[in-house]
């Protein structure tokens, strides 16, 4: 499966789709976040790896942040799409990052009528106005993922990983603040450097550095956004060697300097 990374914007994203007016469908793409989807009416395949499933009214469909994970769409659907940073619950974070579903499909998960209802209380969260409506949220979070991955059989990383890329996406993600390139990846995970850049270029169409500057980037953003650090102070945060390095990349990924971006608002 071709995969495409993507670099979200936002902590936290929803889509309302109960007026079927936008298909799921979409190429297959991993990012840093979690994906859950719940189907409300029609149906339509997911793909997390390597599992194919149908997606019907009432399930849920849940991609862990660095699964490669698409949709194809057949008819006029239904349904919640949240798109959520594992940061917003530090609490569940190791388990996203260090963890897999056996399965990303959740059958009948709409059969439980408090499941349904946090779903929908989440939805109404679309943007938080105040710092209570942040905590609202967050609570309303950790409740729906605990109540969710009761549903779900976890694998830890050594199970789950079939694919070196996913391996290495991790690594990455665990390691993004300290040194990463090639060789060192070569080393700590015992694959072949030139092998390793084949994938990125091969499967997710990036080059290793743009990948690495573009998580880099992804952290920034959240520090920008969420905290009154200095624009130094978070370049040297998320692992950019001198400040003229992480304006370059910021200003290549964003568009805007880091300073423009917290300016705005993000």
């Amino acid at each position: 499966m071709i995969a495409f990374y993507e670099n979200r914007n936002t902590d936290f994203y929803v889509r309302d789709n109960q007026n079927g007016k936008r298909l799921l469908q979409c190429t297959a793409h991993l990012h840093y976040h979690i994906e859950l989807v719940l189907m409300l009416e029609g149906s339509a395949d997911g793909f997390s790896d390597v599992e194919q499933c149908r997606i019907e009214a009432g399930d849920a469909f849940l991609a862990f942040p660095n699964q490669i994970h698409r949709f194809e769409s057949y008819d006029t659907e239904r349904y919640l799409l949240f798109i959520i940073s594992p940061d917003m619950m530090p609490e569940l974070a190791s388990l996203f990052t260090g963890s897999s579903p056996r399965s990303s499909l959740i059958k009948g998960a709409a059969g439980d009528p408090e499941l349904v209802r946090l779903f929908y209380q989440l939805a109404s969260y679309r943007k938080a106005e105040t710092a209570f409506d942040e905590v609202e949220r967050r609570g309303c979070l950790l409740s729906l993922f605990g109540r969710l991955l009761k549903r779900v059989e976890l694998l830890n990383t050594t199970q789950s990983d079939s694919h070196a890329l996913k391996a290495i996406v991790n690594y990455c993600t665990r390691n993004y603040t300290k040194e990463l390139s090639l060789s060192v990846l070569e080393s700590e995970l015992h694959i072949s450097k030139y092998y390793i850049s084949h994938l990125f270029s091969d499967k997710l169409h990036i080059g290793f550095n743009d990948y690495i500057n573009s998580l880099r980037v992804s952290f920034a953003c959240h520090y920008l956004r969420h905290s009154d650090r200095s624009v130094t102070e978070i370049s040297d945060l998320v692992g950019f060697g001198t400040l003229r390095t992480f304006n370059r990349a910021f200003l290549k990924q964003k568009g805007v300097t880091p300073s423009e971006y917290r300016r705005v608002g993000g």
